[in-house]
């Protein structure tokens, strides 16, 4: 079975973010109405670094789980254990959230098994509860609780989608990549590459995101583009940090990694 990757973190410092539309205003009506919230966008466009960023603004421990396709309800909820001779009951993330107050942030919820969504709920709805079989207990969310998911369309299958019934219990917020300005305003400021020199980069990470579906399965991300920056600053050739931090990370294919390179030439030069 994999882990849960399950990080916590409290009283977090306020991360660097730079809002495309209304968002953070959504975000946090959203919390002070304890409405839970579904994040939608394409893989490394800011969805985790917002959440973590609203967790900051409004002073809020987040626990992130990385769902995964072995994630059963049990990992969020908790599980008997042995401990010292004892059978010692343990809370999962999720429970521990719920009864501490918090923002719980699941991330790439389609990963995770179906029992998981049946799990969320009773948390979804007016009840805000989170019934424990094992236990006996039914825990009340406390206001300052909010549940966060979050999922790449792109990936969608009809094996792996939040069903209609789920989705409705969410309000949702629509991410994609900023515009090209702010987005070299920020791959600038989070590896210090000069605007000039970043120009380039997202300008092949536009022509790279153009392709997805052809023969991408997914574009690049701003993640990766800060990477490539960051390359660069350190000192690698232009042409090596593009290879390994835009190139190499979209796509094992021989000949699509040829034709990508070919546009890389042409826009970087």
């Amino acid at each position: 079975m994999k882990p849960a990757l399950h990080t916590v973190t409290s009283a977090p410092a306020l991360p660097a973010y730079v809002a495309s539309a209304n968002e953070c205003a959504l975000f946090e009506h959203a919390w002070r109405h304890q409405l839970p919230v579904l994040l939608k966008g394409p893989t490394g466009c800011g969805k985790t670094r917002f959440v973590a960023h609203m967790a900051a603004r409004l002073g809020l421990p987040l626990h992130t789980v990385a769902c995964h396709d072995d994630l059963t309800a049990a990992d969020l909820t908790g599980r008997y254990l042995l401990r010292g001779g004892d059978t010692v009951w343990t809370d999962g993330p999720l429970t521990r959230a719920v009864r501490e107050g918090g923002i719980c942030y699941l991330d790439e919820v389609v990963e995770a098994r179906k029992d998981v969504t049946v799990v969320l709920h009773p948390l979804t709805d007016d009840r805000r509860i989170l019934p424990l079989e094992r236990t006996g207990e039914e825990i009340a969310a406390p206001n300052s609780f909010m549940l966060v998911v979050s999922y790449n369309p792109g990936y969608q299958t009809l094996l792996k989608a939040l069903k209609p019934s789920t989705r409705q219990r969410f309000i949702a917020i629509e991410f994609s990549f900023l515009p090209p300005e702010q987005e070299i305003a920020v791959v600038s400021a989070e590896s210090g590459l000069s605007p000039e020199r970043v120009r380039p980069l997202v300008g092949l990470a536009g022509r790279l995101r153009a392709l997805r579906g052809h023969d991408l399965e997914e574009g690049v991300s701003t993640r990766l583009v800060v990477y490539c920056a960051t390359l660069i600053v350190a000192g690698t050739p232009t042409a090596d940090a593009v290879l390994a931090g835009m190139i190499e990370p979209l796509t094992d294919d021989a000949d699509v990694k040829v034709a990508l390179l070919d546009v890389a030439r042409a826009v970087i030069g």
